[in-house]
């Protein structure tokens, strides 16, 4: 008997989180079940080391009516495991969800009542969140640099639950960028984009798999994957400095010829130890800067394969004609 095609596809990028799964499976397919939709839950296993391929696999056997899993044969993180989940959506309409319960599946009903209201991306925002006070600090500063940069607008950029129509899902799959951040991608596609708010809990078990350092690696990719505005600002100030450069040297020249005693003028003028530290921090600084973008450029061009599978679990008459 051939399963109706959904009109919800659900994706959860899952990585380490065997503590976690049971209680999410606990809440999330009566949540959906709820919402009187045809859907599909397509699990991505990003390279786990613990058992969480091993309970998705049972979870698969239970409920292999609206369950699907893709399993990478290593770990390529969380926007590429939601790439993948976009490849292999039916629905038309995409939400994505960490598999932590802090974002809780009963909200999905907020996003598809904007999606009916016609919009075709929905962001959220969490209401009250249950993150440590340096994480809610550095969102917001991040927020802040990011939307002025790259102009583009989300509230809250940390928040996983998020709905997408079937076009943007695919054409952030089709984008073939190495390295991007999706819910950015999507607001460019999008027609109508809006924001949600929803509740936010602490996580079920498990610890954040997104350490400072990656959080700022997060934010780089960002910024350097939709603005040149760093690399333009940066030059910029080099023709500040050379300006300045350039007026420095006049007023010494103007000292040396009309003034007997410049040397001590000139000293407290001009602290060469100070600025020679100064210039060369902005020089290592944009080094950096230009290096993250060639950096984007060498993974590009070399076009290998962003992930591998290394199975699919999905019942077979789930397959369209």
């Amino acid at each position: 008997m051939t399963t109706p095609a959904p009109q919800l596809s659900v994706v959860i990028p899952v990585y380490n989180e065997e503590a976690g799964l049971a209680a999410l499976f606990a809440r999330l397919y009566p949540a959906l079940d709820a919402l009187g939709v045809a859907y599909e839950l397509i699990f991505v296993n990003d390279g786990s080391r613990d058992r969480s391929a091993a309970l998705l696999r049972e979870q698969w056997e239970r409920r292999p009516d609206v369950t699907r899993v893709v399993l990478f044969n290593a770990n390529y993180g969380q926007h590429l495991a939601i790439v993948a989940g976009f490849e292999r959506v039916r629905g038309e309409r995409v939400v994505t969800l960490d598999a932590d319960l802090q974002n809780p599946p009963e909200e999905i009903g907020k996003l598809l009542a904007a999606m009916d209201a016609g919009h075709d991306y929905v962001g959220s925002i969490r209401m009250k969140r249950e993150d440590s006070w340096w994480r809610r600090i550095a969102s917001k500063a991040m927020n802040r640099l990011r939307e002025r940069l790259t102009h583009i607008k989300m509230t809250d950029q940390g928040c996983m639950l998020r709905a997408y129509s079937r076009d943007i899902a695919s054409a952030v799959a089709a984008s073939r960028e190495v390295s991007t951040f999706i819910p950015a991608l999507a607001y460019t596609f999008a027609a109508s984009p809006t924001e949600v708010e929803v509740a936010h809990e602490e996580r079920a078990a498990g610890e954040s798999k997104y350490s400072v350092y990656k959080l700022i690696r997060l934010n780089f990719d960002l910024v350097t994957g939709f603005s040149l505005v760093p690399l333009q600002l940066f030059s910029m100030f080099g023709m500040l400095v050379s300006a300045i450069a350039l007026a420095t040297y006049v007023v010494v020249i103007c000292y040396r010829l009309f003034f007997v005693e410049w040397r001590g003028a000139l000293h407290a003028l001009w602290d060469r130890d100070i600025l020679a530290f100064f210039l060369i921090g902005m020089l290592l600084f944009g080094l950096g800067l230009i290096g993250e973008y060639v950096g984007r450029i060498y993974q590009q061009v070399r076009e290998r394969p962003r992930y591998m599978v290394r199975a699919v679990l999905e019942r077979v008459d789930d397959e369209d004609d």
